[in-house]
């Protein structure tokens, strides 16, 4: 008996090491810290300019896939690495049939009224692809890492995006990219389901473009291009994630993003119930985010590319989101690490720079001090336009491209983020600069401006989507851009 328990316990850590899971290090508010589960969970979503879906692309289903699979042995007593290998396999949770499905096509857990609603049918297959995914954790059960990708144009005659979550009617085109009629479509997506082969490799991808009845087999000259693939060695380091992104002529605008998000409730930019990576919901100023990144080309000069980017939901008194787009506001912080990306924030530009910057040691810094307000620290700041006690000079956020009114901070390195690990000058963790980094991303979370009304309890700041990234914003010229990231890890202290 006793030989027959120790097999068990070396049979228990062996699988353990294997899977990636660990809880040494501190707790981890991710499923998969550090990505070295051999097990992966990944899933794609798709947007149009303001977090619908709005119509679906021909032939592609809702845009809604999922990547999810175990590693499991024909043989799980076999000793020799190599031996194990050889005998290992992929057991998927989702089927193609199951990524293909769109509006029209049920499956378990639909609501009859979202069967023929586009918007309705992809948070709900989301939702199921989560339930065929989920490791139930205990006791916090969590998903899949996300892939989001999100098209810019926006075809302001039709009507379809909200100002400020209310109804708007159309309005002029010119202020938004789009070719015309169609411009705010959904893109091609093709998965390569991931594979194990003989050297222990398992490899997998998404890819498309938003060029319908284009072939990307035939080259991408003059059209849009996304790519994600991802790649591990079994038993060894983290998955790395490669992503591509390609503008065009006719998109110019697009973002994509790896995302870590809440696995149940809102995630950041959305009024919809989503899944996702955070099994708990990091709050300010209590965590850190560990990521490496390698950026292999920028995607030029109108390229925002976020080192790193976190999103919530507060209303203007400090009150939990609801759900109410009307009075929820999504707060997003994002660092831009493109070296070519400008402060607009400047001592003649008061409005796109926030009331006040705040030391580490919690001294405020009013924007109107020149000696002393770290201008070039702050790309822009925006406010949300249904704030009501606004002080001006002021700069307010588009009012269309979230479901409910937003507000942002967008930071550049800069020497007075040192204390928190961020990046302190221009090129840092640029092209030729891969790092491993370890953002004490809780501490400046808590510690920048975001609108509240006056004389109300300040909001709880949880944290409820942490992604990295680029938005290439309204390119003049095809552009790409090129990374990887690995290691993504959030860790409270």
């Amino acid at each position: 008996m006793a030989m027959e328990t120790h097999l068990r316990v070396v049979f228990f850590l062996v699988n353990v090491v294997v899977l990636g899971v660990s809880g040494a290090g501190g707790e981890t508010a991710v499923g998969d810290p550090g990505m070295r589960r051999d097990g992966l969970r990944v899933a794609f979503e798709a947007w149009n300019f303001c977090n619908e879906v709005g119509q679906e692309a021909p032939g592609m289903g809702s845009p809604r896939a999922a990547d999810c699979f175990d590693l499991s042995s024909k043989n799980k007593h076999r000793r020799r690495k190599h031996a194990v290998l050889k005998s290992s396999f992929l057991k998927h949770q989702v089927s193609e049939a199951d990524n293909k499905l769109g509006v029209g096509q049920p499956f378990p857990g639909l609501a009859p009224g979202a069967i023929n609603n586009t918007d309705l049918y992809a948070m709900q297959k989301e939702l199921y692809l989560g339930s065929l995914c989920q490791v139930e954790d205990t006791p916090n059960p969590w998903q899949f890492w996300m892939v989001m990708l999100k098209n810019g144009n926006y075809d302001t005659t039709s009507g379809l995006c909200p100002r400020n979550g209310k109804k708007a009617p159309p309005f002029s085109p010119g202020r938004f990219p789009c070719f015309g009629k169609g411009c705010m479509n959904q893109p091609m997506l093709y998965h390569q389901q991931t594979k194990l082969s003989d050297g222990g490799i398992m490899r997998g991808s998404f890819n498309g473009t938003y060029d319908l009845g284009s072939d990307i087999g035939s080259g991408l000259d003059g059209i849009s291009f996304y790519e994600v693939v991802w790649e591990k060695t079994v038993s060894n380091g983290s998955w790395v994630f490669s992503h591509k992104l390609k503008t065009s002529k006719k998109y110019p605008w697009l973002m994509l993003y790896l995302r870590a998000d809440a696995t149940t409730g809102f995630s950041g930019g959305y009024h919809y119930d989503t899944r996702g990576m955070l099994k708990i919901l990091p709050e300010s100023p209590n965590f850190k985010v560990k990521v490496t990144l390698d950026v292999k080309q920028g995607g030029g000069p109108k390229s925002q590319f976020y080192l790193i980017d976190i999103g919530s939901c507060w209303k203007n008194n400090g009150a939990p989101c609801d759900g109410d787009v009307l009075t929820d506001i999504t707060r997003y912080s994002e660092m831009i690490i493109n070296p070519e990306t400008p402060a607009w924030c400047s001592p003649t530009n008061l409005g796109n720079c926030p009331p006040y910057h705040v030391t580490p040691n919690n001294t405020k810094i009013y924007r109107n001090d020149t000696a002393n307000f770290p201008y070039g620290a702050y790309h822009y700041y925006c406010a949300p336009e249904n704030a009501q006690f606004l002080e001006k000079p002021v700069s307010t956020c588009d009012p269309y491209s979230n479901p409910q009114a937003q507000e942002l901070v967008q930071l550049l390195p800069h020497p007075i983020w040192a204390d928190y690990g961020y990046p302190t000058k221009q090129g840092d963790g640029w092209v030729g600069d891969a790092r491993t980094w370890e953002l004490d991303v809780g501490g400046l979370a808590s510690r920048l401006y975001f609108y509240q009304d006056p004389g109300t309890p300040p909001a709880r700041r949880i944290w409820r989507s942490i992604d990295m990234g680029t938005e290439i914003f309204v390119s003049d010229k095809d552009e790409v851009a090129e990374w990887t990231i690995s290691d993504f890890d959030v860790t409270f202290t």
